[in-house]
């Protein structure tokens, strides 16, 4: 058990934290938009893992006008026939901005790798240009911030049962969802390769153990403020769990492990 599992023993104690952490995001948007600074986060993991979640927290108290949840659907048959990268660039942070991606141009290193909606050469063309690419949005002045969200097959398991039976939840079912536990394998060999393969110098990933999702959201907030600048940071409460907030490694060596 981590010591931050241990000392969050109330829904009080969560809704403490997170209030302060929001507070905390509301300093960094008036930075973002005092600076004309842009930002952009990219949210992805497993199906189930609490992107959604996530999201909902960190945006919970920031200006709707300057914030832009982007989540792309399936492309259009126009869109298909365009340079990969083309509809994310569109959605990319303005001046002033602050972006999050729940799932972005990574689709390609996951569920269309592991379902087959690309061919091995679109899928190695992605790999080979995606760093190179993130690199040009990094020197162009926005600062990426990529995060893996990652759980275990019991606990997967245990949240789609629960998106069957609970009548709020089953908009988020899908096919895709339904093939999750039947491709666990194939998805975890395509996650440590996306891994290991694109945590570069400029856009490296930061892993985050995702079985407790109250855990997730207050070290996932912490570790974004601890990333970024902004006037009037409080650093003492931006410590993160090192069992639940994993910095992964630069290309060629090991990323952290993981659920197989």
């Amino acid at each position: 058990m981590s010591k931050d599992s241990k000392e969050l023993n109330h829904e009080s104690d969560y809704e403490a934290q997170l209030r302060v952490l929001q507070i905390e995001l509301v300093k960094l948007q008036r930075q973002i938009i005092a600076g004309s600074l842009r930002l952009l986060v990219i949210l992805e993991g497993r199906d189930t893992a609490g992107k959604d979640g996530s999201i909902k927290r960190i945006t919970e108290h920031l200006s709707p006008r300057e914030t832009r949840v982007v989540a792309l659907g399936k492309p259009s048959s126009r869109e298909e026939g365009e340079w990969y990268f083309q509809r994310y660039v569109a959605e990319l942070p303005s001046a002033g901005e602050f972006a999050i991606f729940n799932r972005s141009w990574y689709n390609r290193a996951g569920v269309e790798r592991v379902m087959g909606f690309c061919t091995d050469a679109q899928y190695k063309q992605f790999m080979g240009s995606v760093n190179e690419f993130e690199g040009l949005l990094v020197d162009a002045g926005i600062q990426l911030i990529k995060y893996y969200l990652d759980i275990d097959k019991e606990e997967q398991a245990a949240r789609l049962e629960s998106r069957k039976t609970d009548p709020l939840k089953q908009w988020k079912t899908s096919p895709i969802d339904e093939q999750a536990q039947n491709k666990w394998e194939a998805y975890s060999i395509a996650r440590d390769l996306m891994l290991a393969q694109t945590s570069s110098q400029k856009a490296p990933w930061t892993v985050v153990n995702a079985n407790h999702k109250k855990l997730t959201h207050l070290n996932l907030i912490r570790d974004l403020l601890s990333k970024v600048s902004y006037p009037g940071k409080d650093e003492k409460i931006l410590g993160v769990d090192p069992e639940i907030v994993m910095p992964c490694p630069p290309l060629g060596k090991k990323p952290p492990k993981l659920a197989p």
